[in-house]
Formats: C-alpha cells, structure tokens, sequence
C-alpha cells in the first residue's frame, strides 16, 4: 500500500464490540475508521456515503446480511476492498466457507490488539493473512477435497509463476519488480487468472496454488 493510512469499517452486530475494536484502533495513528455496520446490509448504506475502506473486519453470524453474503457482495461490487473476518468461530466450516466467500484472512475475537493490528496491517499490504489457525483447516480441507480438472496445465509459464509469488509476502508491486514486469501487467494477470479460476481475492489464488500442487505447505 502506498497510502500510510489505512481506511478499514467494522460489520459486527454487537454495539459494544463495534465500540471496542474503534477505541483500540484509534490509538494506532496508521489505522482511521472510517464507518461501522451493525449487518451486511446497512454496511452497503456506509459504504455508498463514506470513503472506500482499504479493509473490512467482518463477523459472520449478523441480522438480515451475513457476513458470507456480504463478503461476496463486497468483493463483487469493490473488489478492492479486503476483507479480514473476525469471529469467534474455531471451526472448519466458517473459516474455509468465509475464504471461498473472498475473505484475505480469519482471526478470532479473541486475539489480542496486537494481533488483531498485525493482521490488518499484513492484510492491507499483502491482500491476504494466513494465521497459524487458519493454515492449519486449509491443509484438511486441501486434504478432504479431490482435486478439479488439471487447469494448470492450460496456464501459462508466466501466470503460473505469478501463481507462486502470490503465496509469498511479496506484495504486487514486489511481484511486478521479481517478474520484470509492469504493476500494471501483473494486474492484468491477476484480473485474468480471477476470471478463468472463477476466484475474488489473492486467498482464492493462493487456496487454487495449494490445492493443485503449484506450490506445497
């Protein structure tokens, strides 16, 4: 991220949470809020009368939209946005469901201020934030599935190289500089490989990379 200030709304049903999480954000003079949503749908409302947050911290069990609907809704409509859920949900099913929804990264509402800084700050700059908690359901579940038709072998050398940067911390831009390549070639290769992988963030890139053996855990 260019921007040293990072925008980030909170969807979360429970006021006083909402009001937690700003009061330990504010002291982070990198981090301004720049709405919060008690649902998915009244976050759609923020959204359309606030500035575009670079991250969205998003519960999932809210009123009217969840936060599965609303991820999708989000990357959808502003694909830009990144999404970090934060839940108190420990099991497989909302984590990796929220992944495939378009979240970048899970962490609990448990963590800790520091974690929960860390983890927007990485999320912001490297579009997604892989936990220990969260790699550990990623293997069981890469474990579980049985693997789609062989589609790397339609992709190119280059995309498949690009493929495998995108499961390292390098950022875009740092991607673009490893590929001598512009920043605006390595978009089109990311824009691309979303449309024909059918995926919404660099986490579906990178659970495509681990399930299909571009690169191994």
């Amino acid at each position: 991220m260019d921007n040293k200030e990072i925008l980030v709304g909170i969807v979360d049903d429970h006021t006083m949470f909402r009001q937690g999480i700003r009061s330990i954000l504010s002291e982070n003079e990198e981090i301004k809020i720049v709405f919060d949503a008690p649902n998915g749908g009244i976050m759609k409302e923020k959204i359309a009368n606030h500035p575009l947050p670079h991250v969205v911290l998003m519960d999932i069990t809210m009123p009217q939209v969840n936060g599965y609907d609303a991820t999708r809704w989000l990357k959808q409509n502003h694909p830009s946005v990144k999404v970090l859920a934060l839940s108190m949900f420990e099991e497989d099913e909302p984590i990796i469901r929220m992944l495939k929804c378009g979240a970048g990264g899970y962490i609990l509402k448990e963590s800790t201020a520091a974690d929960l800084v860390f983890a927007i700050k990485t999320i912001a700059e490297h579009d997604y934030f892989l936990n220990n908690l969260v790699t550990g359901k990623l293997i069981r579940s890469l474990q579980e599935e049985i693997n789609a038709p062989n589609v790397v072998s339609d992709l190119s050398a280059n995309e498949i190289r690009f493929l495998e940067l995108c499961c390292s911390e390098l950022t875009y831009k740092e991607i673009a500089v490893k590929m001598n390549l512009s920043v605006h070639t390595i978009d089109n290769y990311r824009d691309a490989l979303f449309e024909k992988l059918d995926l919404k963030s660099r986490t579906g890139l990178v659970l495509f990379a681990l399930k299909n053996g571009v690169v191994r855990l």
